[in-house]
């Protein structure tokens, strides 16, 4: 799966909120990608409530990685803009799908459980290290775990795997890569730009 990562004006500086917007977008893509992948690895998530909640937990690890690439910058007051803006944007994408589909919840309640969710799972987390390679084993292990606990008993052994072996480094990578071209500050070119000439 491709994103885009790039700003058209890159000579324009983007504030956290903007930056934050572009990256929940990837992040719900890169999310729907996951689960697309676990379903064609015919584990059994049909539309409904287990769905969502499977989509919840890979959205809420996505925004911590979001979160803990944004530390790196190494401005807090910047990085806690970004973060609560990405939850709230990703928060948004997750209720408004859920409750056009399940129409079982208002969208703003499914939202604030998100928000709710990226809260609690920030403690979980917490004692797992990023590194220059990006998160450690433990990171993924969670994640796996937590999804682990949505599917059917069959299936967590599996699950577990899955997600540490290939989903989670996947999407942490599509994530990595997004979100150095949205934080990149380096002036570009403009397109079909002209080249110095030599007489």
């Amino acid at each position: 799966m491709r994103v885009k990562s790039q700003w058209f004006k890159s000579e324009t500086p983007k504030t956290a909120t903007e930056i934050a917007g572009a990256a929940a977008f990837i992040i719900f893509r890169i999310a729907q990608n996951s689960l697309k992948n676990m379903r064609n690895a015919r584990f059994e998530l049909p539309p409904g409530l287990v769905f969502f909640a499977f989509l919840a937990e890979l959205l809420a690890f996505l925004t911590l990685c979001a979160d803990r690439i944004a530390h790196r910058r190494g401005d807090e007051a910047w990085r806690t803009e970004f973060t609560t803006a990405v939850a709230n944007r990703v928060g948004a994408y997750l209720a408004d799908n859920e409750a056009e589909l399940l129409r079982a919840e208002p969208s703003d309640e499914i939202k604030r459980r998100f928000v709710a969710l990226v809260n609690l799972r920030s403690a979980d987390y917490s004692d797992c290290r990023w590194g220059d390679d990006g998160p450690d084993y433990a990171f993924m292990r969670c994640l796996g775990h937590r999804v682990a606990e949505l599917m059917e008993r069959h299936e967590q052994t599996w699950a577990v795997s899955q997600v540490i072996d290939s989903e989670a480094p996947e999407a942490v990578a599509m994530l990595q890569r997004a979100m150095d071209g949205l934080l990149d500050t380096t002036p570009r070119q403009p397109r079909g730009g002209s080249a110095t000439r030599g007489e």
